[in-house]
């Protein structure tokens, strides 16, 4: 097992987590932040400026990479193109429609729904791009 996690690609890994969490700022910036807010029903000020929400962002973003990267390297996914389609089928198939069922039982809305799972589904796409290329 040691040899199959120390043969992962860990700069792939860090490069591509990092891309995934500024593809966030953008994201929930200028992308869709204010549809973001309104989704929520809050404003701008009504968010209190906290690290904690970053930190566990960058956590999961990194978790969810690690598990990409070894799921890909068992499968001998390599390659942009397959990479890119293998991070569309994860984001789709795991994230979004995980977060569909919270989602309904929380009650938040069909449009919350799609921002976040949209950024979640991108950024898996991102994961895979760059995990497929630098193999």
């Amino acid at each position: 097992m040691l040899e199959f996690v120390t043969a992962l690609n860990w700069w792939a890994i860090v490069v591509a987590t990092v891309a995934a969490f500024a593809l966030g700022g953008l994201w929930y910036g200028p992308l869709f932040g204010k549809a973001w807010l309104a989704a929520l029903g809050k404003a701008p000020e009504d968010i209190e400026p906290s690290p904690t929400p970053f930190v566990v962002s960058a956590v999961a973003a990194l978790v969810t990479c690690v598990v990409m990267a070894a799921l890909m390297r068992g499968l001998d996914i390599t390659g942009w193109l397959p990479g890119a389609a293998f991070g569309l089928v994860t984001g789709v198939g795991f994230i979004a429609t995980s977060m569909a069922s919270d989602h309904a039982f929380c009650g938040f809305g069909v449009k919350l729904w799609a921002i976040q799972s949209g950024y979640r589904v991108a950024y898996a796409v991102v994961m895979g791009v760059i995990l497929g290329v630098w193999v």
